[in-house]
Formats: structure tokens, C-alpha cells, sequence
């Protein structure tokens, strides 16, 4: 059986972008839970926070994890579950109903950056991430105070891959390799 590929970690390391080229090269299908989460309100993430708060965020992306979880979904083939990446948002693992789902379903590879590259990451789009305006402080200092925040959190991944000062393309090669040490799954790429 081919477990899901699952990327997590703290915001602009890559997942959504790293994802969506891991799917492409395995021919799998590419889920981002946090635009199912947007499917599901009808609404940006940045306007759930701020008109339904972070409580009512975070039971959203509960149930949007749980529902990816019990996605059963087979090959008409082979009977097998199909294969897919998922990519999560960045506080996925703080919750324990979320961690004990995605673990059950796959392997969870943690993407990591250093806080100064995350930092020059979302310079431009800092305003639309909810998390990193809380406490009014100076940008890399919210983002060094939410990494310590969520490190225990992180470490719960099977494997973790530092993106700091790779290319989209070499994460990507260091993702798949790193899945596909973890075990003989199916439907592994041919060279």
C-alpha cells in the first residue's frame, strides 16, 4: 500500500509549491488542505481569523484533516488506496486529532527554513498571514517566537527537510528520496 505524502511545517517553506511538484513528478494527485479549508468556509483564511477567530479556524482545518483522512478513494485497478500529496498548513500538527489522523494515513515530512529566509519569504505578504500580525512585533521576531512555539509540534514528522537554501526542484528531488526511504511502497516513480 502507498501511504499519503504528507508536507507540513512553518509558513513559506515550501509546502504548497514543493507539493504541487512532488504530485507532478508521481503522478499523484496534489491536495492542499489549506485551500480546502477555503472551499469549505467560502472565505480566506485571513477573513475566517478575523471575522470567526483562531478557535473556529483551527475546528475547520480539524475537520478538513479528518475528512482527507477518511478519503478512502481506490484504484479502480487495483483496489488500492490511491496515492496523493498533501500539503498542510502550518499549525496542522499543533493539534493532536490532526497529527494522530495525518499519521495514520502517511508519512509526514516537516519542511523547515531558517527565520531570517522565512522572514524575506513573506515580506510582501505578511499583512495576510493572521498569525504574523498578533503582538504588533517586528516581523522576524513573531516568526522566531512562533517557530519555538510549534518546534515540539514539528518534531512530531517522520523526516524533516531544511528548504532554507534550496530550489523548489531540489527540495522537491530531497522529498521524494526521503519518502521513499521510509519503506517499499507502491507506485514509485521509474527512473
Amino acid at each position: 500500500m502507498t501511504p499519503k505524502l504528507i508536507l507540513t511545517g512553518f509558513m513559506a517553506t515550501g509546502k504548497s509549491a514543493v507539493g504541487s511538484l512532488v504530485a507532478r513528478r508521481l503522478s499523484w494527485r496534489f491536495i492542499d488542505s489549506d485551500a480546502e479549508i477555503v472551499a469549505r468556509a467560502r472565505k480566506p483564511i485571513a477573513v475566517i481569523f478575523a471575522e470567526l477567530g483562531e478557535s473556529r479556524f483551527r475546528a475547520i482545518e480539524r475537520e478538513t484533516i479528518a475528512a482527507l483522512a477518511d478519503d478512502d478513494r481506490r484504484c479502480p485497478r487495483s483496489g488500492q488506496p490511491l496515492p496523493a500529496v498533501i500539503s498542510t498548513g502550518g499549525g496542522v500538527l499543533t493539534d493532536e486529532q490532526n497529527c494522530a489522523a495525518l499519521r495514520r494515513i502517511g508519512v509526514i515530512i516537516c519542511l523547515s527554513a531558517r527565520p531570517e529566509v522565512i522572514a524575506a519569504r513573506v515580506s510582501r505578504s505578511a499583512a495576510k498571514r493572521p498569525k504574523l500580525t498578533e503582538g504588533d512585533r517586528p516581523l522576524e521576531e513573531r516568526i522566531r517566537e512562533l517557530m519555538t512555539e510549534r518546534a515540539a509540534a514539528y518534531a512530531r514528522a517522520d523526516i524533516t527537510v531544511d528548504t532554507s537554501d534550496l530550489a523548489p526542484d531540489l527540495v522537491a528531488d530531497r522529498v521524494i528520496d526521503a519518502f521513499f526511504a521510509r519503506g517499499p511502497w507502491r507506485c514509485k516513480p521509474s527512473a
